[in-house]
């Protein structure tokens, strides 16, 4: 699984020296996501998505501020408005969550977004903007994974690792989209320096050409 690509200690080390310097509110939360692995920002989504009944894709503040806690996340109340009233551009009372979570990802090179998208493609076989879990079945190399290498875990137990870091345990769809995708691989991409050993990652994982 390449959201593993380096140990969680390491991961949460890394994410508390620099929440401890952070000011800016949106940085401070991306960075409170991350804490919780290279799969937090997406399931952070998720459960805005789960607290959305009318499909609206829009949040008000009493929505965002419960899905925050919900997910378990440490904001003050005055932190939460700061970041409500940055998103909310034109100060309708609502935000876009498309657009939060856009926001909300650690700041990635075109290079690394296009790597990403030409692995979602190349899984996306009926170009409707989903992926299936049996898509990513058939595609998904999990014999680059370390724990297979070290023979800890078997190449089942890699890919279902990798499957839960796309379905959420609240909301089993079987059904990953390029934004969840995205999500996912802007945590991997937070903990990775080089491009190069990022590049490496993604072409060993989806086999890419």
């Amino acid at each position: 699984m390449a959201g593993t690509v380096r140990h969680d200690t390491e991961m949460a080390m890394k994410v508390k020296q620099e929440l401890s310097q952070c000011t800016d509110p949106i940085e401070k939360l991306r960075l409170q996501c991350l804490a919780r692995g290279s799969s937090g920002i997406k399931g952070l989504g998720r459960m805005f998505r789960i607290m959305d009944d009318d499909e609206s894709k829009t949040l008000d503040f009493k929505e965002f501020q419960k899905g925050l806690n919900d997910f378990g996340v440490a904001v003050e109340k005055e932190e939460a408005l700061k970041i409500f009233s940055l998103l909310d551009q034109d100060g309708g009372g609502t935000i876009d969550f498309d657009e939060f979570l856009t926001a909300l990802r650690p700041p990635m090179s075109n290079a690394r977004k296009q790597v990403i998208s030409e692995a979602f493609r190349k899984l996306d076989k009926t170009g409707d903007g989903v992926v299936t879990i049996e898509d990513l079945q058939n595609v998904y190399n999990a014999k680059h994974h370390p724990k297979y290498r070290n023979g800890e875990w078997s190449e089942d137990q890699v890919f279902r690792a990798f499957l839960d870091n796309f379905d959420s345990p609240y909301d089993k769809d079987g059904k990953v989209s390029k934004d969840e995708f995205l999500n996912y691989y802007s945590g991997v991409s937070a903990l990775v320096d080089s491009d190069t050993y990022f590049f490496l990652i993604m072409k060993n994982s989806w086999r890419l050409g």
